[in-house]
């Protein structure tokens, strides 16, 4: 017997690309931060409940590590998740101390 696949539930590859555009916007929003404001902060991370432009429920975890190259840089990772789905995306960017 062949299965069809359930018209309700997401394209798997729209899902993706739906928290990968969600990560990429949490990352700029992350990176908006002044140098000092990050500097006093790292390291630091939580993670909170938000909701994707679709209105799926997802996890967002933002994290500030001290970077090793470049030294001094700090680490910013963001992580999205949509448990339900057992999707995620991920996004980092790393930032050099202003001259």
């Amino acid at each position: 017997m062949a299965v069809s696949p359930d018209p309700s539930s997401p394209d798997p590859a729209s899902l993706r690309d739906e928290l990968s555009a969600l990560a990429i916007e949490e990352l700029d929003a992350a990176c908006a931060l002044s140098w000092v404001e990050m500097k006093r902060i790292t390291p630091w991370g939580d993670t909170f409940e938000g909701f994707a432009p679709s209105g799926r429920q997802v996890e967002i975890e933002r994290r500030y590590l001290w970077a090793h190259d470049p030294a001094g840089g700090i680490l910013i990772e963001i992580e999205v998740r949509d448990p339900a789905a057992r999707e995620g995306a991920e996004a980092r960017a790393v930032l050099c101390a202003p001259l």
